[in-house]
């Protein structure tokens, strides 16, 4: 008997080769597609059939990058000074509001980041923690809410010496090599190693997590350059290129994960793209905080999309992205965003066992089942520029992560929302007030 099937539905392939399958069944066993194509269900006993008449099934979205801590953040109520540039917007606001974190608040922020990502079409979100007065146990609490919702995800710990110099740096280590070993127990939620940037990590902070990548195979997930002063602070205190200096200590693997990159120079982009590393462009982000514009994106050879914290809405980041990068006046068109998009997957795979990002029989049962309705001819030749010009996180019906349906008819039927919502919006209250009396 197989787990879930459904029926005579459209299939759409959102990484190439596009492809557009229509009146197809999908029968999924475990947590695995087993068959895809006409009458592939003719037979099949299932204990759930989804109708999928007038629907399209795609795989779901990757959010690369994401900031679950930022989840109680919006519309934050506090006392900021001047922001003129990027390292005052961190110390005004982002860096006075992980502090203020605990708890409660950091498992309220993962379910709330976790619903919202579901609803969009989001099926795996790749976290990047920080609650420097909660580190121990922390990583934990973000991936209960993250298994609750039924999300896949990975998080990590940001590394730093922000706040208690290394003292904090070994605390931070220390949540990292606890959560590894936590996270060979999960099936939805697993673990890398987090650091917040180059210019917070003394060389001391990078040997330590160098040491525990090479015991522990697992890769880092770490912003770099995002604003010119963490190029120039390499350059003046180091005496060396940000990716040089990661490289001397053994960071660079084919399942590391480096964010934003916007003033990373040439020889920093062909070092990462001969050792694989993976790079995550974040457009929202990065135009809200008035860094500047990643304009070599389409040298990079692992090029992921991320929201940096922006919520989980792969469409809206998507689009906003190619719009921006049209408004830059550089040319790359929606088949290689939604490329960049489901590339995703192949970071995903470098953590979870089996194939992910298509439709198709032997892979994982991540998906999701849209109601968009085509105005016009909707074909593997135009697949991607209707996923960009047409297609949004309203059109989310249904969601399917590791082959249980976690959403239906935009129903979490294992979860009381509307209570979820108001209790975050307490502590959100609770957390504002604690921020608001912590010094920038």
């Amino acid at each position: 008997m197989a787990d879930v099937v459904i029926k005579n539905t459209r299939i759409m392939q959102t990484e190439p080769p596009f492809q557009i399958l229509e009146g197809a069944d999908v029968v999924i066993d475990g947590n695995t597609i087993t068959k895809v194509g006409k009458d592939a269900a003719k037979g099949v006993v299932a204990k759930k059939v989804i109708d999928g008449t007038d629907k399209t099934v795609m795989p779901g979205n990757v959010c690369s990058h994401h900031h679950y801590y930022s989840g109680l953040s919006r519309g934050m109520l506090i006392q900021a000074g001047p922001q003129r540039d990027f390292i005052q917007v961190l110390k005004e606001w982002w860096w006075r509001l992980d502090r203020g974190l605990d708890e409660e608040a950091c498992y309220y922020s993962s379910l709330i980041c976790s619903l919202d990502a579901v609803m969009a079409g989001t099926t795996t979100a790749i976290d990047h923690h920080a609650s420097p007065s909660y580190i121990a146990g922390s990583l934990d609490t973000i991936a209960k809410g993250m298994e609750e919702v039924g999300i896949r995800g990975s998080t990590c710990y940001e590394i730093t010496d922000r706040n208690r110099g290394m003292a904090e740096v070994e605390e931070g280590v220390e949540e990292s090599r606890r959560f590894i070993e936590r996270s060979k127990k999960s099936s939805l939620v697993k673990a890398m190693i987090g650091g917040h940037a180059p210019f917070t990590i003394p060389n001391e902070g990078l040997k330590l997590m160098g040491d525990l990548v090479d015991k522990t195979k697992v890769g880092i997930h770490l912003h770099v350059a995002e604003d010119r002063y963490d190029a120039a602070y390499s350059h003046h205190r180091y005496g060396m290129d940000i990716v040089d200096r990661l490289d001397e200590y053994g960071l660079l693997t084919d399942n590391a994960l480096l964010v934003h990159g916007l003033y990373l120079n040439e020889d920093e982009i062909r070092k990462i793209n001969d050792r694989g590393v993976f790079f995550a462009h974040n457009p929202r982000s990065n135009m809200n905080n008035h860094v500047g514009y990643c304009s070599h994106i389409r040298d990079v050879r692992n090029l992921v999309i991320g929201t940096d914290g922006c919520g989980g809405n792969m469409f809206e980041e998507l689009k906003i992205g190619f719009f921006k990068h049209k408004d830059e006046g550089l040319s790359w068109w929606p088949p290689q965003y939604v490329e960049a998009l489901n590339r995703g997957y192949r970071l995903v795979e470098k953590y979870f066992d089996g194939s992910f990002g298509r439709v198709e029989a032997g892979m994982v049962a991540d998906l999701v089942i849209t109601d968009y309705h085509n105005p016009t001819p909707l074909v593997k030749e135009n697949a991607a520029s209707h996923f960009i010009w047409g297609m949004s996180s309203n059109c989310v019906e249904s969601v399917i992560v590791d082959g249980k349906v976690v959403m239906e008819n935009r129903t979490f039927a294992h979860l009381d929302v509307d209570e979820i919502y108001r209790e975050a919006a307490k502590v959100a209250k609770r957390v504002w007030k604690e921020v608001d009396t912590i010094a920038p």
